[in-house]
Order: C-alpha cells, then structure tokens, then sequence
C-alpha cells in the first residue's frame, strides 16, 4: 500500500520575509482597532464574539484548550504589521511569511528576554492560531464571509540545550492584504506596550481610529462602546471601569472626558497635545509591560530587511511572486459634531460614533473552532492568570 502524501506546508510556497532587525513605528490595523477582535480580559475566555453593526459582522471564537486570543496577544500583529510596513517603505518587499528572532520581537513590544517570556510567547502564538474568526469585513461583489485564523501555522528553531533562536510564522492572507493597504494602517504610540488593562488598550485603539488628532475629538455613549468592546462584564460594571479611566487619563496622546446629555452617559475622547507623537507614532523608548524601567532593541533600523538568509537559521525558500493586491475599501472616520449634540438611542450608539448606526452584539456560550496548536503554559502573555477584564 502506497503511503499518503501529506500536503506541504504553506511555507514552502511562500517567499521568507526575513526581519533582520527589531526597530519599527508600531503600525495598527484600522479594522482590528474598532470592532471586538480580541479578548480584553487575563483570564481564560471561552465565550464567543458576535457583532453586528452596519451590515458588518464579527465572529470570534475560542477553544477551552487554549481560550481566546487576548489584546496582550495582538501585539504580536502590532509587531508584524509595523515591520511589514517599514520594509515597504524602504521598497523592499514583503511576504506574510516572516522569519524572526524572538529577542527582536520581545524588546520591540516592551517584554523582557528571559525563559518565561519565551515560554509565554509561544503560549500567545499558540492562542492566536487555535482563536477562529469569521467576518463580512472587506468581502468582494460575490463573497459574503472571511474565516481564518490569526496566524495559520508557526514554528521554532532551537538549540540542544532548548534555547530558542529563531521563529517562523504565517500570517493569514485578510490581516497582510489589511496591512499592505496604506489606507488600511495607522501608526500608533509605542507608549501603547505599557498600558496594563485591557480595557484601557482597547479604548487607546478606539481613540487612535476614531478621534485621531481632530480637535474636537470623538463622543460616544457608553453602551455602544460597551457592544464595540465585545466585554463580558455587565453594562453599569464597563461604565465604572470607563469612568477610573478616565480619572487616570493613562492614555498616551489622548484625554477622556466623562459627560452627560440628560440621562445619558457619555465619553468624549480628545487628543492631547501633538507635540509627543509624530505622524509615524514616534515617542519615548519602548517600556516593557507593568515596569517602569524603558526598554528599547538594539538592533539596527529595520530599513535593513532583505530576503537573503541573514539569519543564517534556515535555508533559502523559492515560491512563486506574491499576490500584493491592495484592498481598496478604507473605513474613514466620519467628522465629529459640535460638543452639545444630543445622541441617539441606545440602539443606534452616538451620532458622532463610527459608520455603523445600529449597533448590536450577541454574547454566547459555545463555539466550535479546532485547536492547532498545543502548549502547556496558557498564562496571558506577560500576565498572570486569573482576574477578570482589567481597566
């Protein structure tokens, strides 16, 4: 009996982006930055994602095995979208197939380099290929939905004593058309590796996209922040959370102001002064997660991508040229409205809200995507285990 071939791996049909070095403006994708992607707590979540809102839906699920990807683990995307977009504009070209050192990735998002952060690194890439998504986000004429996963395979090269010195990953082929789409990015503040809540990560993404650096900034209510969220904390729980926030005012580049139109609770989200933050996102040095010691790479610019083998790591890959269509949809902010402007119910959000006025999301138990990958260690990355969402 002749043996079943095994399909090859998606890398051998891909050209290696190889980053050779860690220094990069972080870059966010506008789409991840304002609908629920991610988990916004440090414990283990299972419960599924569903939203809804302007004819645009979001599906996320979780497996018990490894829970849902967090926002701690979207760093690593902030990571992969910053370099890809760097190596671009110095003309070079790029592939979702990136070959890297964990040390430039640790120091680049503010980690520190020693065998736990390894270890929680591989638990973070492990969460984010078992977590399964399902969007109408960015279909073409005759396609209605989009599933994948947000890495679809990843791979380490270690030494005999179990040092790891290289990695690989694959990135789905939605968030690398999302990133090579300029219209589709924003720069954000590196100062963003240091906000310790989930909830406080999540609002400075929603500030990045929504309020920029308009003067006026942007208002929203607090019920449809908290369907924009995908929280699972109640209503009146997100509010408190909302309002310690903002008298913390921890947000890089941005302040939040608590305001009220007749019973109705409002956000106003305005940037503070623009003399901190360049065009590219630029400020102070990298600062690692929950210390307040800085941390910066000290790698060379990443102007210095290549596609040779500098790494020395792994052997050369030749595949067909990559497919760099751009995606021509672009979500565009709307302009805000005067300070006093009443909102509208509940059920359709803030008039100065995003695009989509009738804002709904279901919150469920159950979910059935398959677990790719196996790991032992499922602590939140770069976090201890237990506790719910973190302000």
């Amino acid at each position: 009996m002749s043996r079943r071939c095994l399909p090859a791996s998606e890398r051998a049909r891909l050209d290696p982006f190889i980053v050779a070095c860690g220094d990069a403006s972080p870059r966010d994708q506008r789409d991840l930055m304002e609908r629920p992607f991610f988990s916004l707590a440090k414990s283990r979540r299972t419960a599924p994602i569903l939203y809804e809102a302007g004819g645009v839906r979001v599906e996320v699920f979780a497996v018990p095995e490894h829970g849902m990807a967090t926002i701690w683990d979207a760093d690593i995307l902030i990571w992969a979208a910053g370099q890809i977009v760097e190596a671009e504009n110095h003309g070079l070209r790029t592939s979702r197939f990136l070959r890297f050192t964990p040390y430039h990735l640790l120091t680049a998002v503010g980690r520190q380099t020693g065998a736990s952060d390894y270890r929680l690194l591989k638990a973070a890439l492990a969460r984010l290929q078992a977590t399964s998504i399902r969007t109408t986000i960015r279909q073409g004429e005759h396609w209605r939905r989009h599933q994948f996963s947000w890495v679809n395979e990843w791979e380490e090269l270690t030494r005999l004593d179990g040092r790891v010195e290289g990695m690989e990953l694959v990135l789905p082929d939605w968030f690398y058309r999302g990133v090579v789409d300029r219209s589709l990015v924003l720069a954000i503040d590196p100062a963003y590796f240091r906000l310790k809540g989930g909830i406080e990560r999540w609002l400075y993404r929603v500030a990045r996209k929504h309020a920029g650096y308009q003067p006026q900034g942007w208002l929203f209510d607090i019920p449809h922040l908290h369907r924009k969220s995908g929280s699972l904390a109640r209503v009146s729980d997100f509010a408190l959370q909302l309002r310690r926030i903002a008298a913390r005012q921890p947000l890089p580049g941005y302040r939040l102001r608590i305001e009220r139109s007749g019973r109705q609770e409002l956000l106003r989200i305005l940037p503070a002064k623009l003399s901190t933050i360049s065009g590219d996102g630029s400020v102070d040095g990298l600062g690692r997660s929950h210390a307040d010691a800085l941390g910066r790479s000290h790698a060379a610019p990443s102007g210095y991508h290549t596609q040779d083998p500098q790494l020395s790591l792994w052997p050369e890959t030749a595949i067909p040229s990559l497919n760099l269509e751009s995606n021509r949809e672009s979500n565009l902010m709307l302009a805000p409205q005067a300070v006093g402007e009443r909102c509208n119910d509940s059920r359709e959000g803030c008039a100065q809200a995003d695009e989509a006025p009738a804002d709904r999301s279901r919150e469920v138990a159950g979910g059935r995507p398959r677990a790719e990958a196996t790991v032992s260690d499922l602590q939140a990355w770069d976090h201890p285990p237990g506790g719910g969402e973190v302000p």
